[in-house]
């Protein structure tokens, strides 16, 4: 398939999903190194999420595609306002610290995500709303 038939750029289809993978990955790193409780519970369906949205960025076409982009970007988002509420004020009696297991590098790699996957749904919803619009020229 080219990149014109698949409507959004592979690169960048590619991108996002190693992004969620690897955020699926963190989350369930976390819980193997001893999270557990509910925190555990969260973090376990946050790598099913994580890795199902990242297989949904590179096997779904048309507008199943736009919608694992734009869930991709709302679960990176829901993920890093999560982690920063319990870095401040805490988040359900959790007070996180900045020592804590991969902590640092959550907040990078969640958000240099947001601004990926920001890319990769104005990318989807531009090449959809192009692909619908006659040529004035």
């Amino acid at each position: 398939m080219t990149e014109s038939s698949q409507g959004l750029p592979r690169t960048l289809r590619i991108l996002s999903a190693l992004i969620l993978f690897v955020i699926a990955g963190i989350h369930l790193f976390l819980v193997f190194d001893g999270v557990g409780g509910a925190l555990g519970v969260s973090f376990i369906l946050n790598a099913i999420a994580g890795f199902v949205l990242g297989i949904g960025m590179l096997a779904l076409h048309g507008r199943l595609l736009q919608l694992a982009s734009v869930l991709g970007l709302l679960f990176i988002v829901a993920s890093l306002l999560a982690l920063l509420l319990a870095l401040t004020v805490g988040l359900f009696g959790i007070h996180e610290t900045w020592g804590f297991t991969l902590v640092p590098e959550t907040v990078v790699v969640e958000a240099i995500g947001v601004v990926v996957l920001a890319l990769t749904v104005r990318a989807a919803s531009g090449s959809r709303a192009l692909a619908g619009r006659p040529d004035r020229g």
